[in-house]
């Protein structure tokens, strides 16, 4: 699935200037295997949802942290496990994947206070964690758009 922005040439420098070495990584090569919705993998979701960020910001006219906000929603759901196969010791995916995402996350980049709350805000209000950042509050729009996206889309290709 290929992402395009209007301003293809600004989202995706953008993408590469902050996330390369993110979208390079060990981690991001597992994502690849690990479906998220429908047919869209966890990596391919993640580069949805920060070129999305990347354009609400835009659209918006809002400051941000502009590396921040690429980081937080590339590594966002780096829980790095097929959701799909229930296991005894793993809790809830929907309620429990971003603190496994974030602390993931933090072990193989490091992250700052903005992108730590963006990863675990991300699923609010399905999770506690309060968007304290206009970088959160953006991701949790941005993946919640992408999401109901990438599923209505695995719903029309079974037709």
């Amino acid at each position: 699935m290929k992402h395009r922005l209007k301003h293809k040439s600004y989202g995706e420098n953008t993408l590469r200037q902050y996330g390369g070495n993110i979208l390079r990584s060990h981690g991001m090569a597992q994502e690849k295997r690990f479906l998220q919705h429908g047919t869209v993998s966890v990596y391919e979701h993640s580069v949805a949802v920060a070129l999305m960020c990347l354009q609400l910001a835009r659209l918006l006219h809002l400051r941000t942290n502009t590396r921040s906000l690429v980081r937080g929603a590339l590594l966002h759901d780096y829980f790095l496990y097929d959701w799909h196969i229930k296991e005894k010791d793993r809790p809830l995916h929907g309620t429990h994947h971003a603190r496994r995402a974030m602390a993931n996350a933090q072990r193989d980049f490091g992250l700052n206070h903005i992108e730590k709350n963006m990863i675990l805000a991300h699923m609010f209000p399905l999770n506690l964690t309060l968007p304290r950042y206009r970088e959160s509050v953006l991701l949790c729009a941005a993946d919640k758009i992408c999401a109901a996206r990438e599923t209505w889309q695995g719903v029309f290709r079974k037709r």
